[in-house]
């Protein structure tokens, strides 16, 4: 009888101390992440969450839209895990109003060459000549073939950089072999090339099929000159934004594939650290500028989050995304100082502005 009750006490014991450790261990887990928002693909209306809410610092709000404002900002957004904590447009521009992405659009294209990837239309280790066919540089058919579909992303086609924005055959001509050579080259929309060859579709089209209207932007691609550069309102830059930082994945959709995105958003190539597949990459020891082969020591944007990557277009257009800060920011406007080709001194200057709001 005694061993009987010794033995129940015991196992009463042993099933408190087993329900004890589990209540411990989940104290130890970090809370969950909250879970990203996405707007509605189809309506205007997107979830805020306010300045107080994140124990931001409210004071520090207006000093930052008067600077936007000053620096011929047209609008700016903060999204915090999706929601919109700051948005706010100035100097005669309205959410409805389109503008421009420049360069910062070039990560639309990166990331519509992924999706075909992803499809098994297009092998990015691929020669581009296995799309394009033969002849669409000037260069021999020998450093012809060594340029692949990674080269044309990470800026090291080894093609003059020099000789303006015209992609024509003629004006592709050979500087050095590729993948030795960092350089900032349209050429980059041979990628849009690739891709309307090997799905058979037009660029535009498969763009809108496969991104554009999954994720419920507005805009287009207009023709100027030697390129199309994407037009939009602020929101849908935003959109984009919110993509990348959810790791290619809208709602239960994985648009993009998260491995080739996190391929895009980290260093791509030996000669410019700080350049993935046509993001910027902060936190790196030295980095590239457009129009230069010389070599910077430090961080692209020192006062930035080390975790930040970045599209940056002329004239200071902006998508940052920082995954440590659960935000992405959107910068649409004039140029902010002199006219530049990407980064220019306003980031890191803006980067201070935000720091004091959200630190």
């Amino acid at each position: 009888m005694k061993s009987h009750l010794f033995t129940t006490i015991l196992l009463l014991f042993l099933v408190f101390l087993s329900c004890s450790n589990d209540d411990n261990s989940s104290d130890d887990v970090d809370p969950q992440q909250e879970e990203i928002y996405f707007p509605p693909i189809n309506s205007d209306t997107w979830e805020t969450k306010s300045i107080s809410e994140l124990n931001w610092n409210e004071d520090q709000l207006q000093p930052l839209l008067d600077y936007l404002e000053e620096k011929d900002t047209k609008s700016f957004i903060i999204l915090h895990n999706g929601k919109i904590v700051v948005e706010e447009y100035m100097n005669g521009h309205d959410s409805n109003s389109t503008w421009y992405w420049a360069s910062a659009g070039k990560t639309l294209t990166t990331t519509v060459s992924g999706i075909a990837e992803q499809e098994g239309y297009i092998d990015i280790n691929n020669k581009v000549s296995d799309y394009l066919g033969t002849g669409w540089t000037s260069t021999s058919a020998t450093k012809e073939d060594l340029i692949t579909c990674k080269h044309l992303l990470t800026m090291t086609s080894g093609l003059d950089d020099t000789s303006g924005d015209d992609v024509s055959s003629t004006n592709l001509q050979y500087v050095a072999d590729a993948g030795t050579r960092w350089a900032y080259h349209n050429v980059y929309v041979k990628m849009q090339d690739v891709v309307a060859e090997a799905t058979n579709q037009t660029w535009s089209n498969y763009f809108t099929d496969k991104l554009k209207d999954p994720i419920g932007m507005n805009g287009s691609w207009i023709d100027l000159g030697d390129l199309s550069v994407y037009w939009s309102n602020t929101r849908s830059m935003a959109r984009f934004g919110l993509l990348s930082y959810a790791n290619g994945k809208w709602e239960d959709t994985q648009i993009i594939n998260e491995n080739y995105l996190s391929e895009a958003t980290n260093t791509s190539q030996t000669v410019n650290l700080a350049y993935g597949y046509m993001w910027w990459l902060n936190g790196k020891s030295t980095y590239h500028l457009p129009q230069s082969q010389f070599e910077f020591q430090g961080e692209l944007i020192p006062d930035a989050p080390s975790d930040m990557y970045s599209a940056l277009g002329k004239n200071d257009q902006k998508i940052y995304v920082v995954p440590s800060k659960e935000i992405v920011v959107i910068r649409m406007g004039q140029s902010a100082e002199d006219e530049n080709f990407a980064l220019s001194s306003f980031d890191n200057d803006l980067w201070l502005k935000i720091n004091a709001l959200i630190d």
